[in-house]
């Protein structure tokens, strides 16, 4: 698979429905190829958070409707599967961190 054009065409039809990409999860083997790719698309994550892990997933957010804001993660696929969730406007940054932290853990399992 080529990450760099499967990543591309994920975050080209997110951002086309509003979501904006906040963190990339990518295993070490998944961030070895991106990096030996540099150059060959227009991919780029100099302003986003990366964080090694054991599946490649992209985390989106978007505000949703009531002033709570909508996440979704989406695991790095030619197959599309994604875990959903919104938060509360009131939630505190700890307690959204823990559900994305279940959300991941879920993630791993669909593996």
């Amino acid at each position: 698979m080529n990450y760099r054009s499967v990543i591309n065409e994920i975050v080209a039809a997110y951002v086309k429905h509003g979501w904006q990409l906040r963190r990339v999860l990518l295993r070490p083997e998944t961030r070895t190829q991106l990096d030996a790719d540099i150059g060959s698309s227009s991919l780029s994550f100099d302003s986003i958070s990366m964080q090694e892990a054991t599946v490649d997933g992209l985390w989106f957010s978007r505000g949703s409707h009531e002033g709570r804001e909508a996440w979704e993660l989406r695991l790095v696929s030619e197959n599309p599967f994604a875990l959903f969730e919104t938060f509360e406007a009131d939630e505190t940054e700890e307690e959204r961190e823990d559900v994305r932290r279940e959300m991941e853990a879920r993630l791993r399992e669909k593996q």
